[in-house]
């Protein structure tokens, strides 16, 4: 009777472990992860092997030092860190070398910073497998310690896979300093961070501050500006745009890949202490977004960018009416002021102030004054203009390093 009993349990443990076992057809791939105790970036799992950071830099001796400095404080520190010194005639290059990084000096670039990192991604590029990381980041910028580390776990899954992540861009802010200016580009750049995040940080701008590319992606994109399915001439950036951080993040996502920007991978960078520099970067960015619209057209990938330049331009007819209105209402010496409108206007003025919350209460202050805001508006209304009016002149717009 014990023996039935025993050979009974064994087959009932053989039944459940064939039932508990899967058939081929529930079978479902998953992504590889580093087996316990593996190092972030080994090869274990499937995990990049290398995170090489390329720093294009054209006389940043003031700057260098600091930027290498927060890519060694990082959680996942880069396994080598580049600078690409860029027809350099100040010590950048020596700051860099002694910094601990290495140098490599561009050859006879005329194309600024998107040349310099086509001549410094074909010298990395053959060394790399295509599981590695390839960080490329501005010399005027810092990076949160949680930056490559958020940046490679947004990266983990397989890297052929239907809607992978290709790239991971930075999430911006402005350096402390430059006065009234100073503050209204961090309460814009903290404002852009916010929308990020409702977008569940969806990055629709790669930004050139930092962002970390597979280098599977990045071949993929020479590969198909070589076979002609995005334009942009025969490398990894567009020498053609004037922001070439704007034409990548099309061109990764005309391929199929995601772009996030995850709320680890914040940057510090520079911000504009005048209103000529602010005005000639603005004009760049702008200029260089309409032009990369036209080159790409109306596709699934522009069509939301298209949408909102749209909206922008509204937001100027609609702007400029209300001045012309008020100016009008007060030339004839009867302002009217109803409750509705008031309401209306301190709804606005409430959601300035909450949307500047991160910047700071004197950044909230500001933002409440909502006259000085207002101006600002108008400055980048003038800026949206002003490129508008040059594209249809066709009037040529030169690169600057800001």
């Amino acid at each position: 009777m014990r023996r039935i009993r025993h050979v009974a349990r064994i087959a009932l443990a053989v039944a459940r472990m064939a039932l508990a076992r899967p058939g081929p057809s529930r079978i479902r791939p998953r992504p590889a992860g580093p087996g316990p105790g593996a190092a972030p970036g080994s090869r274990t799992g499937g995990r990049p092997s290398q995170i090489v950071a390329l720093i294009p830099a054209h006389n940043e001796a003031e700057r260098i030092a600091a930027s290498i400095a927060a890519l060694r404080r990082q959680h996942r520190p880069p396994d080598r860190v580049v600078v690409v010194a860029d027809n350099c005639t100040d010590a950048t290059a020596g700051i860099a070398l002694r910094a601990g990084a290495e140098v490599i000096v561009s050859e006879n670039n005329r194309h600024k910073k998107a040349g310099a990192l086509n001549q410094a991604l074909d010298r990395a590029l053959p060394r790399l497998s295509d599981e590695d990381l390839v960080l490329v980041q501005d010399a005027d910028t810092t990076l949160w310690p949680t930056f490559l580390s958020s940046a490679t776990e947004a990266m983990e899954g397989n890297a052929a896979a239907v809607g992978a992540v290709g790239a991971v861009g930075g999430i911006f802010y402005g350096e402390p300093g430059g006065g009234l200016l100073g503050a209204l580009q961090r309460i814009e750049f903290h404002r852009y961070a916010r929308e990020i995040a409702r977008r569940r940080f969806r990055a629709d701008v790669l930004t050139g501050t930092a962002t970390l590319f597979r280098v599977t992606t990045l071949r993929e994109v020479k590969e198909a500006r070589l076979a002609g399915r995005i334009g942009g001439g025969a490398s990894y950036y567009s020498l053609a745009s004037l922001t070439e951080d704007d034409e990548m993040t099309k061109a990764v996502r005309t391929l199929g890949y995601r772009t996030v920007s995850p709320p680890g991978c914040g940057v510090v960078t520079e911000v504009m202490t005048s209103i000529p520099k602010l005005w000639h970067q603005r004009l760049r960015w702008q200029r260089g977004a309409l032009e990369n619209l036209r080159h790409y057209g109306w596709t699934r990938v522009t069509a939301p960018y298209i949408v909102r330049q749209s909206f922008m331009g509204l937001s100027v007819v609609f702007l400029s009416l209300y001045l012309v209105f008020t100016a009008w209402m007060l030339a004839r010496g009867r302002p009217q002021f109803s409750r509705f409108w008031m309401a209306v206007g301190m709804v606005f003025v409430t959601e300035k102030v909450v949307t500047a919350r991160g910047a700071g209460r004197r950044a909230q202050i500001l933002a409440g004054s909502l006259v000085v805001e207002l101006a600002y508006d108008m400055f980048q209304h003038a800026v949206y203009v002003r490129s508008l009016w040059d594209m249809a002149r066709r009037r040529e717009e030169r690169w600057c390093a800001t």
